[in-house]
C-alpha cells in the first residue's frame, strides 16, 4: 500500500522510538523528533497509517500507538490470504494455495485467512459449498463456536466445536450428517470462523 514520504517517516521514527524506549511515544514527542510545529498533523498522519493498516491505537490508553506486524497487514485492497479448500463434508487433506480474496470491509489487525468451502454439512448455519469463510487464526475456541479442525494431524473440517470430557464433537449444521467424534488429544483448532462470503453468479 503507497504511503507518502511524511507517513513514511512517521513510521520510521515510531520504530526507531519504540525500539529505543521501550514504548511507544505521544503525539508531542513525535512532532518534536520530525520538527513538525502541530500535533494536529501528527494525527492526520497516525490516522491515514491507521486506515491503511499499518498502524493499530487504543483510544482509551496512553502512548497506545503500535506498529502492526508485516505478516499481520491487510495489504491489497483489504486482501486475506487464500489457503487452500475447507471440507464441510468428510474431512480431506488441506492444500495451501497463493491466491488471496479482496474485502470490502476492514478484519482489523487479526490474523485472517480464508477458506473456500466444499460440502453441505454446515447448510443450516448458511454456509454452502462454494463459499468462503474467514477465519482467525487460534488455537483455543469455545463450545459452540464454528471452528477450522485439524483432526488426527492430517485432515481439516469445518464444524462447531463441543469438547466433551476426553472427547471433542465435531457438529455439522445438516439434520442427515451424523457428528464427528474424536479423542481430545487427535483434534487441534487452527481458526475460528468470523464471517462468510458468497459469489452469485
Amino acid at each position: 500500500m503507497a504511503i507518502t514520504r511524511r507517513q513514511k517517516e512517521v513510521l520510521d521514527f515510531l520504530q526507531a522510538f519504540v525500539v529505543e524506549n521501550g514504548y511507544s511515544p505521544s503525539f508531542e514527542e513525535i512532532a518534536a523528533g520530525l520538527g513538525l510545529r502541530s500535533v494536529a498533523t501528527v494525527h492526520k498522519h497516525i490516522s491515514n497509517l491507521e486506515r491503511k493498516g499499518l498502524l493499530d491505537r487504543e483510544r482509551n490508553r496512553s502512548r497506545s500507538i503500535d506498529l502492526v506486524p508485516e505478516g499481520a497487514r491487510v495489504r491489497g485492497g483489504q486482501q486475506v490470504p487464500l489457503l487452500g479448500r475447507i471440507a464441510a463434508g468428510l474431512p480431506v487433506e488441506t492444500v495451501q494455495g497463493s491466491e488471496s480474496i479482496s474485502l470490502q470491509d476492514v478484519v482489523g489487525n487479526r490474523d485472517v485467512f480464508a477458506l473456500e468451502v466444499r460440502g453441505d454439512s454446515m447448510r443450516d448455519e448458511h454456509i454452502l459449498s462454494g463459499d468462503y469463510v474467514f477465519v482467525e487464526r487460534t488455537r483455543t475456541a469455545r463450545p459452540g463456536e464454528i471452528v477450522v479442525a485439524l483432526v488426527r494431524g492430517a485432515e481439516t473440517t469445518l464444524k462447531r466445536f463441543y469438547p466433551e470430557g476426553g472427547t471433542v464433537r465435531l457438529q455439522p449444521a445438516n439434520t442427515e450428517m451424523a457428528p464427528i467424534l474424536v479423542p481430545a488429544a487427535q483434534v487441534a483448532i487452527q481458526g475460528r470462523v468470523l464471517g462468510v462470503l458468497r459469489r452469485y453468479h
